[in-house]
């Protein structure tokens, strides 16, 4: 599958350097500021995009982004307000791969086809489904194979290697690492953990290794970087649209966080070999 999210992953791997891949919540602070967000990710040099979905009961994040869930969902955001943010998002940016993250009952909620064909007629890439595991592929892959979107898998320190080719079965876009074993925002997987699970995942599969959960500060990024095909942050983002969600110049501090992180992520292959 050629695509967007396919070719940026292919474009960074011919610079040398990993994908910056980020994570908002969508609606946060509101259905109208999401956009904002979105650019201001671009701005700072994001590569990679992920939408959250709000739900209720978010098991897999920590506080930060389960309290920008309630935010969300305070603010009146349903899944309308999502898909149309995700068009308005691909109007202003055709190239920038953008993947909607969240949990089955929302998608479920709307009826899987029916968010398959929207997802994908918005201009959506990709989508993770934290709590689907591959045993139960039927309720959503074919039909998002089937609109051509790509169905991104989380491996996590647990996935012993009896597991591991289910995971990668029907798995397509990137492999979405999870460094530690618990929630988002919590502490940070050193690098000789990182290190093996990343080259133990690579000798079962081609797809791109993204590795998130724990990764705040340029320096953890470039960390990792150095390591995996992505670098997924998505709390220390969460957390500054929070904190200003009322501030004239939220987008701005956002674009000065994200393009910390991209100069990290971007220099740090380059750093080690000089």
């Amino acid at each position: 599958m050629t695509d967007r999210l396919s070719s940026c992953f292919a474009r960074c791997r011919a610079e040398g350097r990993a994908a910056l891949v980020t994570f908002v919540t969508g609606g946060d602070p509101s259905p109208a500021r999401t956009g904002e967000v979105l650019d201001a990710l671009v701005a700072g040099g994001a590569d990679v995009i992920e939408l959250g979905l709000p739900f209720t009961d978010p098991m897999a994040d920590g506080a930060a982004i389960q309290a920008a869930n309630l935010r969300a969902l305070a603010a009146g955001v349903r899944t309308d307000d999502l898909l149309a943010i995700a068009r308005d998002f691909r109007a202003r940016h055709a190239d920038t791969p953008l993947v909607m993250m969240g949990y089955f009952n929302t998608i479920d909620q709307r009826g899987v086809e029916r968010f398959a064909s929207e997802a994908h007629a918005a201009g959506v890439d990709g989508v993770i489904c934290v709590d689907v595991p591959p045993e139960e592929d039927d309720v959503l892959g074919p039909q998002l194979r089937a609109q051509g979107l790509h169905l991104i898998r989380l491996a996590t320190p647990t996935t012993d290697g009896a597991r591991l080719p289910a995971v990668l079965d029907g798995a397509s876009g990137f492999l979405y690492y999870v460094a530690v074993a618990g929630v988002t925002g919590g502490r940070s997987a050193g690098s000789d953990e990182v290190n093996q699970a990343v080259a133990r995942l690579k000798q079962a599969t081609d797809l791109p290794v993204s590795v998130g959960f724990g990764i705040r500060t340029p320096d953890q990024a470039a960390a990792i970087a150095r390591i995996a095909d992505g670098v997924v942050v998505g709390s220390a983002i969460v957390e500054l649209v929070g904190k200003n969600a009322d501030a004239p110049d939220m987008a701005g501090q956002i674009e000065t966080l994200v393009a910390g992180l991209a100069q990290a992520v971007r220099t740090a292959r380059s750093k080690e070999a000089a």
